[in-house]
């Protein structure tokens, strides 16, 4: 068992690189490229996601106010 869990076996044909992780750079052109591009994703989907939610939004508000009208006494009927 002298093998590590990334040699457990050997593929012909595949190569495979690696880079050690004290050369990485962990978050490179984070605030240059990586805010300007979620800004950009959240503008094209807002309007794709938006509107089905505020849509089921009011839908379980009405749901929830009919609920509530419903489970209240009628007054009408307790007059005489």
């Amino acid at each position: 068992m002298g093998r590590h869990f990334g040699d457990l076996a050997k593929i012909r044909h595949v190569v495979t690189y690696s880079i050690s992780p004290f050369e990485q750079r962990a978050f490179p052109n984070y605030f240059s490229k990586g805010i300007p591009n979620v800004w950009r994703r959240f503008k094209t989907s807002v309007f794709k996601v938006a509107p089905p939610m505020v849509l089921m939004y009011l839908t379980y508000t009405w749901g929830n106010r009919v609920h509530e009208q419903t489970k209240r006494k009628n007054p009408e009927d307790y007059e005489n």
